[in-house]
């Protein structure tokens, strides 16, 4: 078989082989590390964490990036957003700032400087994070029935192991990008939601069984419904990821003493969606913002906050995906500059057939990119709701994250990613590739995450 030989193909390169065997053992390491739960705690007494989380759908999304930790209060409770987060706030930096810009440009030794930074905000963002989760495990643990003391000494220590248990995971992800297969940070991202899949699955499963558990008796077709949906789903996740628009760019030729240079056609593959899954994080973030606020009211919400507070409800998941065009539009801008572009290929002596070279290149491209911005901003958004959608129509809390949004980009970007690698390897070492008559293609632009 095909599969079979693929794999052999694999096991025979040695470097491809120690690569992924590396891979394998320090995800092994952090899911040992998911079920460690912080000191002073018993295990017993977190029903009333796990029940908040359930209930809640950014404690969910927070609990699904770390792979269960969040609702376990383990020592890798606070996972790797507050790094994916710092990492976010370095790169918008880096768009208004001139000196981050200036350290962009420096190759090698401003990247790392820049790596420098984003780990010094991680550690603030965690020393912020760190008693915020702490006050509120308290809380839930107390309110169920438990008892835990948190005094001022206990609260340091415990901040600080879970800074540490943050920090240990981002060094993770670096050993995998340096040693591994993948981007690291972005394949334990991927653990964390792939995780959570088994169980979400078995409890849609359950669910749809007649009898005691309340199926129906078509419960069991319903379940081979989802799964082709889902399976749809991921399909439209991958066509979104790897949507290109192919813009040609003619090379003038060089002569330079008796020889000739340059003359080819080569085309720039303009992305669909190259804004990634960031238009998805920066409306989640202001769509929770209103839940956050009703928190803290002691009456019941009404009106507006009442509207927004309901993930299920219209009004959330219109604003949500009309927001999540808007920052798609604004992340492109940001990301993808036309002049920038213009200004390469002018001093390449390359130019588009029948654009002039400069400012009509420059409008030429910004008017292309409006165009494809359009079709895959409204598909992200669409994507984005699909989670709204499977829960009305009676798919469990758990299994619809799957159908949909920041879960299932980040899971096929990360996968297309990652095959891309091994592909490569495969073909520099002259063994067929994972597929026939084509290349596996990755995210080429947009944010890793």
């Amino acid at each position: 078989m095909k599969f079979i030989e693929t794999i052999q193909n694999i096991w025979k390169i040695e470097d491809l082989r120690k690569r992924l065997i590396m891979t394998f053992l320090l995800v092994l390491i952090y899911r040992f590390g998911c079920f460690v739960v912080l000191p002073g705690f018993n295990p017993a007494d977190l029903e009333g964490l796990r029940k908040f989380t359930e209930s809640s759908g950014l404690m969910q999304l927070l609990d699904m990036f770390s792979g269960g930790a969040f609702s376990q209060a383990s020592v890798f409770a606070l996972g790797i957003m507050p790094y994916i987060t710092a990492s976010i706030v370095i790169q918008l930096l880096g768009m208004v700032l001139p000196s981050f810009q200036k350290m962009q440009r420096e190759g090698e030794s401003g990247r790392q400087k820049l790596n420098q930074y984003t780990r010094y905000l991680t550690v603030i963002i965690l020393l912020l994070q760190g008693p915020a989760y702490l006050v509120n495990l308290k809380y839930q643990v107390n309110g169920a029935g438990g008892h835990v003391e948190l005094p001022f000494m206990t609260m340091i220590y415990l901040v600080i192991i879970l800074a540490a248990g943050s920090m240990f995971i981002m060094w993770l992800g670096e050993r995998i990008t340096d040693k591994g297969i993948g981007n690291g940070i972005s394949f334990i991202i991927l653990v964390g939601i792939i995780a959570r899949l088994p169980q979400a699955l078995f409890y849609e499963f359950v669910s749809r069984l007649p009898g005691e558990t309340g199926g129906s008796q078509g419960g069991l077709i319903m379940f081979i419904v989802e799964i082709v949906l889902l399976f749809a789903v991921i399909v439209g996740g991958v066509l979104l990821v790897q949507g290109t628009r192919k813009v040609p760019v003619q090379y003038a030729k060089r002569i330079v003493g008796n020889k000739q240079y340059g003359g080819a056609r080569q085309y720039i593959p303009l992305k669909v969606n190259a804004a990634g899954v960031m238009p998805i994080i920066f409306a989640q973030a202001l769509m929770f913002i209103p839940i956050t606020l009703a928190g803290f009211s002691t009456s019941e919400s009404t009106g507006f906050f009442a509207a927004l507070s309901d993930i299920n409800g219209f009004w959330y998941n219109l604003i949500y995906f009309l927001m999540i065009v808007a920052f798609t539009y604004f992340y492109t801008a940001i990301t993808v500059r036309p002049q920038q572009m213009a200004e390469d290929m002018k001093r390449n002596n390359g130019f588009i057939p029948g654009v002039k070279p400069g400012k009509k290149t420059e409008e030429y491209l910004d008017t292309i990119m409006s165009r494809i911005t359009l079709p895959g901003s409204i598909f992200l958004g669409i994507v984005a709701i699909l989670p709204a959608f499977a829960r009305f129509f009676g798919i469990s809390q758990q299994f619809a994250q799957f159908f949909g949004g920041t879960s299932l980009l980040i899971l096929v970007g990360v996968v297309l990613d990652t095959l891309q690698q091994i592909e490569s390897h495969l073909r520099m070492h002259h063994y067929d590739g994972l597929i026939k008559g084509g290349k596996i293609k990755g995210r080429t632009t947009g944010s890793a995450y």
